[in-house]
């Protein structure tokens, strides 16, 4: 059963939403998008949160270099924290930074949905054009 957890004092509403999505059985990943500072990786805590989901956070936001290698190695993270718990979640913040990211994230879930993968995935992004255009490939 899911319980609120508001982790600012704010429970928001999506929030539980989402958490009903990521404890459901696999089928789909999650794509939140919005403009900056909306409010995007706090709703996905608090899903997380209300799941109790184990769960790895990784973001493109963070200066230094990144590219496909670092996306399979943020899986492979989750990947194994999945294996360990029975079932985890992947959330990637700003993946629209990570230049031709769906190509990978593509590969990425279709070898989980063919390993019988628990790993819920789910991918924040502040450029919804960006985004959407990766979603669409």
């Amino acid at each position: 059963m899911l319980s609120k957890i508001a982790t600012d004092g704010f429970q928001r509403e999506l929030s539980l939403h989402l958490a009903l999505r990521l404890t459901e059985p696999r089928r789909f990943l999650q794509a939140i998008t919005g403009p900056r500072q909306v409010g995007k990786t706090t709703l996905v805590r608090q899903a997380v949160a209300t799941t109790g989901l184990p769960a790895h956070f990784a973001s493109l936001d963070e200066p230094g270099l990144r590219d496909a290698s670092w996306l399979v190695a943020q899986w492979e993270v989750a990947r194994q924290l999945a294996l360990r718990a029975g079932h985890a979640c992947l959330v990637l913040d700003e993946i629209q930074k990570l230049p031709a990211w769906s190509e990978t994230v593509k590969r990425l879930w279709d070898e989980d949905s063919n390993s019988g993968s628990t790993l819920q995935v789910v991918l924040l992004g502040s450029a919804p054009l960006l985004v959407q255009r990766g979603l669409t490939e």
